[in-house]
């Protein structure tokens, strides 16, 4: 910065022609864009706007560096940075560690001059599914957020089955078998008898859920309804086929049979998903296509942005596991569009629909009949009136598919665990370090602080409380900034630590100590390479004043971990039965993937497997997850490397991904819903399978035992409905449909509770008083202005650098904060019929509760439920003859 200043005030001094414009050209050259253009603009609103973005950078920078792997998003946000920075980043993340070149890229997004770089980070984060973007938060940035990965909430783990596909992956059609470089062949396979059936009630045009279990074809099946499907349009017509995939790996996958099935044909197949959605025109796609395949947000942000109109530029839907159909989940809200328009008596034509499912569930159903009242409330949300499943050629089913012998261990935790107590007593540490700082504050805390008693160590909970204290810090506020940020600060730096310690505790229950030691070490570790204050300090060496006695305890075979004794038992049992096994082991967290790994692989006994690993995409606070060609090396590896023989998974292999023959599959503490076990049972595949559940919890095996009976629960329910008079059932299935439908457009339009008390507006960049809600008036139900002339002395005006009409409004000029230091910008001045009018933004500013003091940010206006009075232009005009008669008062 010194060397900044002094190559100014020699460029100041310059008496040569031209240097400004050398100057203006080297800054561009460079790669500083975004100045560049400020100084010729000599416009610097762009570059200020970007203060509040850096100051939550600041903030949330010990969060940051402990959860971002800066060599994954560095791609997404190159073009905002210098490329001599992008370097600095990628050495100092070889040399010293991902936690420092984390801490670098704050340093360098801290300095970039690129307006887009919030939004571009944002977007980025996203793309990696990192936490982290729940924290960073850029209104107008997250319109196209993925389904997030449940594998680490512990109350969505999940259950299992198995089924067997005798033949090597007959209906696996994306599986390449040929050698490298050899062009792959498609042969179309002949179907089976049983997928025949499952097809039929959907070529005759029927809406349909075909339920058949993991494993027998099902995409098979959807491939035939397809090809029949568009080869039924008659000359001049032609169908267009959408298929939804929610999950990305089998989006890939699907994609890819689809295309070797349909443009041997001459058909066009293309897919859009989040990752790249950006870079494409989702309506020219679907346009210019026969099928498309579809991640289905894309489509729900599509129906809000207006690029899709309507679901009737499809004349067949598919969705992949249909289940998920309920709730505010995009299937759902895709349905909610299509009934709407079923339900609203419109004429145009809505496609057929289907769905594929190995489990349609029964939710909390308690019997047979609120099993079928389930069944039917999913039926209706798909408007089907026909559930398939193979009835006729059972046996031809059961050649393929074999249901696996099941068996439940309890196994026994540690009695004493000395690593637990010693990280209590450090997490109680740096609890009280944490409090100490409200402690300072006095009267002013943080909400959800005092939650902090409910809270036990090493649990998902704990770390939820975390993310609750993180996210109130983001909107803690104080008079002085220097000393918000350093609490803030010191916040973050405690509560990350905090939540390493609980990874690690979480880890330490069912595998080894030392797994749960080294990764502790190695967060420390990192944190030394990285930047190193105070806090960091006595944390560290809080830490490693009980390392010592840490690694006596990782090292004392008295502390083995029995689960583990138990998992070897029942592995080296199985090999020495059956050499052959091919085994999935489901644990229900990355980073107990990786623990079991890493134990397997030192295990003198057990080494011989050589596991493989399959994750999910999201990051987590614990590992950094998989990207998808990891994930596709991982399948390849596994379906082609005999050597081997077990495959350690989260939740991301428990749904459609298609995994070659396994017998044995081990659930470790993984237990979940009945969906989830029939789902997660396909993946075993092989003559005399097994599935063992290994759980410390006797609930755990009780609830497994319960979600069998909730399978036969749903087997009864579904052959009860396919008695039914079709007529009946669809008369069933629209009498829900009305009825939920009147509940949704209630909902809609239940009005929020007003809040009447009188608030503050303040500039959200300097905290400037700028005007009070009572004085808001709101303008044709969505402008917002301020009434009292009072207001126009606490904004300055620029001309708008693009004037234009808008419906009544003629666009002036921009407001900013009159604040010489500030000029933080507020919106738009308006002609507005015959008066002169500010339009503000509610993102522009804080709103203080006058009374209390308490603060809030709100994104828009529709999430701020104050009393919204409408403009009135008598109001105005009478208030501007007052004016005038005050004035004519003074003269006199």
């Amino acid at each position: 910065m010194e060397a900044a200043s002094l190559f100014l005030q020699i460029l100041l001094e310059l008496q040569e022609e031209g240097w400004f414009r050398g100057f203006l050209d080297a800054l561009h050259q460079a790669g500083y864009s975004g100045l560049y253009e400020a100084i010729e603009s000599w416009d610097f609103q762009k570059i200020e706007k970007l203060e509040e973005y850096r100051l939550l950078l600041k903030r949330l920078q010990p969060e940051f560096k402990t959860t971002i792997n800066p060599e994954d998003i560095l791609p997404e946000i190159s073009g905002c940075l210098i490329n001599q920075e992008c370097e600095e980043i990628i050495q100092i993340s070889s040399n010293k560690g991902l936690m420092a070149g984390a801490e670098k890229m704050v340093e360098c997004l801290l300095r970039s001059d690129k307006e887009n770089w919030p939004k571009t980070l944002k977007l980025a984060l996203e793309k990696e599914e990192s936490k982290f973007s729940e924290l960073w938060m850029v209104e107008k940035g997250a319109e196209n957020i993925q389904m997030k990965d449940l594998e680490d909430d512990e109350m969505k783990t999940l259950d299992v089955q198995i089924v067997y596909k005798e033949e090597p992956e007959n209906q696996n059609l994306s599986q390449n078998s040929c050698p490298p470089g050899v062009p792959p062949t498609y042969s179309p396979l002949k179907p089976r008898n049983y997928q025949l059936e499952l097809a039929l009630p959907a070529q005759k045009g029927k809406n349909t859920i075909i339920c058949a279990p993991t494993g027998c074809g099902k995409t098979f099946v959807s491939l035939l309804i397809c090809e029949h499907h568009l080869k039924k349009f008659p000359q001049g017509r032609k169908g267009k086929v959408v298929f939804f995939a929610v999950q990305l790996p089998v989006y890939e996958q699907q994609k890819s049979v689809f295309s070797k099935h349909f443009e041997r044909l001459g058909y066009k197949v293309a897919g859009i998903s989040g990752a790249t959605a950006d870079n494409v025109s989702v309506e020219q796609i679907i346009e210019n296509n026969d099928i498309i395949i579809l991640t289905p947000q894309i489509l729900v942000n599509s129906f809000k942005n207006g690029t899709v109109p309507s679901l009737s530029i499809f004349t067949l839907m598919i969705f992949d596991e249909c289940h998920n159909t309920n709730k505010h989940h995009p299937y759902n809200m895709i349905m909610f569009n299509y009934l709407d328009q079923k339900l609203g008596g419109s004429s145009d034509s809505l496609p057929q629909v289907i769905g594929l499912t190995a489990s349609v569930g029964v939710g909390d159903a308690k019997n047979t009949a609120e099993a079928t009242e389930y069944i039917c409330k999913l039926c209706a949300s798909l408007d089907t009136s026909v559930v398939t499943t193979v009835r006729d050629n059972l046996e031809e089913l059961e050649e393929v598919v074999y249901k696996p012998q099941k068996f439940f261990r309890k196994v026994e935790s540690r009695t004493t665990d000395r690593f637990k107590c010693i990280i209590s007593q450090l997490m109680a540490e740096t609890e009280a370090l944490a409090k100490s700082i409200f402690e300072e504050l006095g009267t002013v805390t943080l909400e959800n602080l005092s939650q902090i008693q409910n809270r036990n160590f090493g649990t998902q909970k704990y770390e939820q409380w975390i993310i609750a204290v993180q996210k109130a810090c983001m909107v803690f506020q104080m008079p002085d900034k220097d000393e918000e940020s350093r609490i803030c600060k010191a916040l973050f730096l405690y509560t990350s630590h905090l939540r390493k310690y609980n990874d690690a505790l979480i880890i330490n229950e069912d595998a080894r100590v030392k797994d749960a030691l080294n990764y502790l070490k190695n967060f420390f570790r990192n944190v030394r390479a990285a930047g190193f204050d105070a806090i960091e300090q006595d944390l560290t060496q809080r830490f490693e004043e009980k390392l010592l006695e840490l690694e006596d305890i990782s090292m004392d075979p008295s502390n083995e971990n029995p689960k583990l004794e138990d998992l070897s038992f029942v592995l080296q049992e199985e090999y020495h039965l059956n050499p052959e096994t091919r085994t999935i082991l489901f644990a229900k967290t990355r980073a107990l993937v990786d623990a079991l790994k890493n134990w397997i692989e030192e295990h003198p006994r057990l080494s011989f497997l050589k596991p493989g690993v399959l994750t999910g995409r999201g990051r987590t606070n614990q590992t950094m997850g998989m990207t998808l060609p990891a994930q596709k090396c991982a399948l390849d590896a596994f379906r082609t490397n005999r050597d081997s023989k077990i495959l350690i998974a989260t939740s991301v292999a428990d749904e459609g991904i298609d995994i070659a023959q396994c017998n044995l599959v081990i659930l470790y503490e993984y237990v979940g819903n009945v969906i989830k076990m029939i789902q997660t049972r396909g993946r075993g595949r092989a003559r005399g399978s097994k599935c063992f559940l290994l759980t410390s919890n006797a609930d755990v095996i009780e609830k497994e035992k319960i979600n069998i009976c909730k399978e036969k629960m749903m087997n009864d329910s579904i052959s009860s409905l396919q008695s039914w008079n079709e007529a009946v059932f669809k008369e069933k299935i629209l009498q829900i449909q009305s009825h939920e439908k009147l509940i949704r457009d209630n909902q809609g339009k239940v009005k929020p509770v007003l809040d009447k008390k009188n608030k503050k507006l303040l500039c959200r960049k300097c905290k400037t008083f700028a005007c009070y809600t009572a004085d808001i008036r709101v303008v044709e139900e969505c402008h917002f202005t301020v009434v009292k002339d009072a207001f126009r002395e606490r904004f300055v005006t620029k001309l708008h650098p693009r004037p234009k009409n808008f419906g009544s409004f003629e666009k002036k000029a921009k407001i900013f904060c009159a604040r010489k230091d500030c000029l933080h910008d507020w919106g738009i001045q308006v002609r507005y019929k015959s008066f002169e009018i500010p339009v503000i933004k509610i993102e522009s500013f804080v709103v203080e509760d006058v009374a209390t003091g308490a603060q809030t940010l709100y994104a828009k206006w529709k999430d701020f439920n104050f009393e919204k009075i409408p403009f009135d232009a008598a109001e105005m005009y009478n208030h501007a003859q007052d004016l005038n008669l005050q004035g004519m008062d003074g003269l006199e």
